[in-house]
């Protein structure tokens, strides 16, 4: 083989691997593209980052302090033709009880609708121990014309918050969900009566979101 032809098969080789290298990372691009969303979400619930709330396995917060801190409900909808609202705006309970309160949604639709909830913390400093034990954000619900729905959160505040100096004093904590749309949605300027019914979001993992 004469030097011109071995360099020759030298450059094409030397193509391909340079070929097969980029598409290695543009394909190793467009999948960390499509898992950039869930993996900043489970990084938010872990950290609490951007006052976003931690999700928890264990029920209890170990200790309960004597000393209470009221919990302020807040709701949003963002696209979305239901009425969305906190069952009751606020609640006082000690730091470190497990407490319950519900939220609720109604399809005033003419059609189903199924809307995802997100939600943070203020003050955003709070997010990391604002611990959600039961929650339905970010689960896709479908109301049926006129349908309401019962979604309960269960959560405490973690002990741990008096130990930060910008939080050792704060008396407030508001929740706040926004509720928006999975799917288009007809204007709901167009939309008709719908005939009422209810039912409640059962509190298992399988239908609680995080």
């Amino acid at each position: 083989m004469s030097a011109e032809t071995s360099k020759k098969t030298v450059g094409k080789t030397g193509n391909r691997v340079v070929a097969a290298v980029c598409l290695a990372f543009f394909t190793g691009m467009i999948g960390m593209a499509y898992a950039a969303v869930p993996l900043y979400k489970m990084f938010c619930q872990a950290t609490g980052y951007g006052g976003t709330t931690q999700r928890v396995e264990k029920q209890y917060a170990g200790r309960v302090l004597d000393r209470e801190i009221t919990v302020r409900f807040d709701a949003n909808i963002a696209g979305v033709p239901w009425e969305f609202q906190p069952v009751q705006r606020s609640m006082t309970m000690k730091i470190g009880q497990t407490v319950q309160a519900h939220y609720q949604a109604t399809n005033k639709f003419d059609r189903p609708v199924t809307g995802r909830a997100t939600f943070n913390v203020q003050p955003e400093l709070a997010g990391p121990y604002f611990n959600k034990v039961e929650c339905f954000c970010f689960t896709d619900t479908t109301l049926k014309p006129g349908e309401t729905l019962d979604m309960p959160v269960l959560f405490y505040v973690d002990p741990d918050i008096v130990n930060v100096p910008e939080l050792k004093d704060v008396k407030t904590i508001t929740l706040s969900y926004t509720m928006f749309p999975v799917e288009k949605t007809k204007p709901v300027a167009s939309s008709g009566p719908a005939q009422g019914n209810s039912k409640t979001v059962s509190d298992t993992e399988g239908n609680l979101g995080g």
